[in-house]
């Protein structure tokens, strides 16, 4: 067990939860990638890149649950940094594997890649707001079989997250983009300024 790891870790995931909570109050975490939110993501996402070159995957028996829920958060959260989150996604599948972390951290990973690089989803965790002004999950591989996927790294069905998003997005005050297309198209902007696409 590494405490000063652990401490670090968890403190990044607090600054970011502050931020986001300042961004919500303010109305302005939904106008696209806010500048302060994305300062602090690319902080964090180049120090955990730093933890893991020194110390691997901080999982369980390094830091413990809760700060390995924190490292996966924050790598979930470095979505302009697609070199990381691409280095990592065969590392979380072995420390799933190892039980150093929960299965479905790697699936919600490896959602994170197919949509930003364009391709369809498997386990159906990324969503976003459809045509119709909906909160919705992003395009699946197999839609038929998506909720054995979810079951298989111990996530719910799709039907009851996206109900859940769905609440959350109303809570937060979150609305859907004025212009659809608008939207699409600086997402993709976006993606390849960053290197997805």
């Amino acid at each position: 067990m590494n405490p000063k790891l652990k401490k670090e870790l968890l403190e990044m995931v607090r600054e970011d939860d502050r931020v986001r909570a300042e961004l919500v109050a303010s109305g302005d975490l939904f106008q696209g990638y806010n500048s302060r939110m994305a300062d602090v993501h690319q902080r964090n996402a180049q120090r955990l890149d730093a933890i893991i070159d020194q110390h691997g995957w901080p999982g369980n028996s390094l830091v413990g649950e809760e700060a390995a829920n924190a490292a996966w958060l924050i790598l979930q959260h470095a979505i302009g940094s697609p070199a990381l989150q691409r280095k990592c996604l065969p590392i979380l599948k072995e420390n799933a594997e190892l039980g150093e972390i929960e299965p479905f951290q790697a699936a919600y990973l490896e959602d994170r890649i197919c949509v930003f690089e364009g391709r369809l989803q498997r386990y159906g965790t990324h969503f976003d707001w459809d045509e119709n002004g909906e909160l919705s999950p992003q395009p699946l591989q197999d839609a038929e079989r998506v909720d054995e996927y979810r079951r298989s790294v111990g996530l719910g069905s799709l039907s009851e997250r996206t109900k859940q998003m769905r609440r959350q997005a109303r809570l937060e005050r979150q609305s859907p983009p004025s212009d659809f297309e608008k939207h699409r198209v600086e997402a993709k902007s976006w993606a390849k300024s960053v290197g997805w696409l």
